[in-house]
């Protein structure tokens, strides 16, 4: 991922000295297991420990003449152990070293991710206890629906939220898993024992069945995993984008001091960090496909999900962390324009109270299919007439009249009934 969206703590797991620390940490990790076994001197061991290193430089130098990276590794690293390195990479197939180091890195970043979910957690629970009962209208099919508040709004983003968080939990110890188990992954050239003892040392778990690699339903349930958190992150953007609009205004992202929107209209505010996480969504999504592909490899193993991981892998990681701490920043951020919300909502004279006012005549006496017919028609004439007002309308209307009193009319107006039981969603949530 360019530099751009990429924040340093994520972007340090997925530099590539920090892929070749990964491996030789399984390397290291795997000698430990044998020396403990008695399969490795202690005085190698010593020099191991103490010797090992590689350079990034010296790797890439040895791979454009060997073109195999793992080798490349191992040879560099041996120029820095000496003799002790005989007892390096026993019984061992490169995908030991490269699956189980990538683990490692998987595991860190989800560890990452799920701090930054827990703070857009917070972030949104904040805001929707400050607007509980701050009143706006609900949409569907972009229509103006029935009245809800805001805070049931963000109610189900705090859901959202924390369903992705459990999934993010789930995943960790999905992908936590490493192998040591030679060329076909049938333990030929080692022992099982090696691979639980290095599995416990790097804080993994010993893939339950590998080939010669582990299989890539992992790799693309983390890919999954990740894109559909980004998606929920695209919905709440995409619902601050469409609230900003001019003519709704019922929420905007900060500006701040000295921001300019446009190089030529300077009244422009535009809500360009809800744009960039939608845009970034479609990145992660992109993905998708190429992850579920890299399932079906051939055999015990081939290397066309390689090309793929090596960017996908850590551009989605990437990708996810900035936009969480995005999103976080705009929640924490926003402005919320209650005396909009309610200008909205009552626009046309309350036309999105048509269902108490159908209700209410139909507890008078009259038919429902009656009551439809008189509502829809006085709140159809408010809603194509300029400055139309379905209130005034239906105290006019004579079949109203008949069933209504004013003060039964006034009362299908009111917002209680629509958060009565908005009780019920906050203590669910815990707000």
């Amino acid at each position: 991922m360019i530099e751009r969206y990429t924040l340093p703590e994520m972007g340090e797991i997925w530099t590539d000295r920090a892929k070749y620390q990964s491996w030789l940490d399984v390397e290291v990790a795997a000698c430990e297991a044998n020396c403990s076994l008695g399969r490795v001197p202690e005085a190698a061991m010593a020099d191991i420990r103490s010797k090992a290193a590689f350079e990034p430089e010296r790797i890439l130098e040895i791979e454009a003449e060997v073109r195999h990276d793992v080798i490349a590794f191992l040879t560099n690293v041996n120029e820095h152990v000496g003799d002790a390195g005989r007892y390096i990479h026993v019984g061992m197939t490169s995908s030991d070293v490269l699956d189980t180091g990538v683990a490692l890195q998987l595991k860190a970043s989800v560890a990452l991710l799920r701090k930054e979910l827990a703070a857009l957690d917070a972030a949104i629970a904040k805001l929707a206890a400050e607007h509980k009962s701050t009143v706006m209208i609900g949409r569907s099919h972009a229509i103006h629906g029935e009245p809800i508040t805001f805070g049931f709004k963000l109610a189900g983003w705090l859901a959202e939220t924390r369903r992705n968080a459990e999934r993010l939990e789930r995943l960790e110890g999905d992908v936590a898993v490493g192998q040591v188990s030679g060329a076909m992954g049938t333990y030929a050239n080692t022992d099982p024992e090696v691979e639980r003892l290095t599995c416990e040392r790097l804080g993994l778990t010993p893939d339950t069945a590998s080939t010669q690699v582990i299989s890539r339903d992992r790799h693309a349930d983390y890919i999954q995993t990740l894109a559909l958190v980004g998606a929920s992150l695209d919905r709440f953007a995409t619902e601050i984008r469409n609230l900003q609009r001019t003519d709704v205004l019922e929420v905007e992202e900060s500006f701040a001091k000295g921001q300019k929107g446009s190089s030529a209209m300077p009244h422009k505010r535009n809500p360009i960090r809800s744009e960039r996480i939608s845009g970034l969504a479609r990145v992660l999504r992109s993905y998708v496909v190429a992850a579920l592909e890299n399932v079906a490899l051939w055999h015990e193993r081939d290397i066309s999900h390689s090309s793929t991981e090596r960017m996908m892998l850590p551009d989605c990681s990437v990708t996810l962390h900035f936009m969480l701490r995005e999103m976080t920043a705009v929640v924490a951020g926003l402005g919320v324009y209650p005396g909009n919300m309610l200008r909205n909502m009552n626009v046309y004279g309350g036309v999105v109270f048509s269902q108490r006012v159908l209700l209410g005549l139909v507890d008078a006496g009259m038919s429902r299919e009656e009551a439809y017919r008189v509502v829809q028609r006085n709140a159809h004439t408010a809603w194509n007439t300029d400055g139309g007002d379905f209130r005034a309308n239906l105290a006019a209307d004579p079949d109203v009249t008949a069933k209504l009193t004013p003060e039964q009319l006034n009362d299908c107006f009111s917002t209680e009934l629509h958060q009565q039981n908005l009780g019920v969603i906050w203590d669910r949530l815990g707000l």
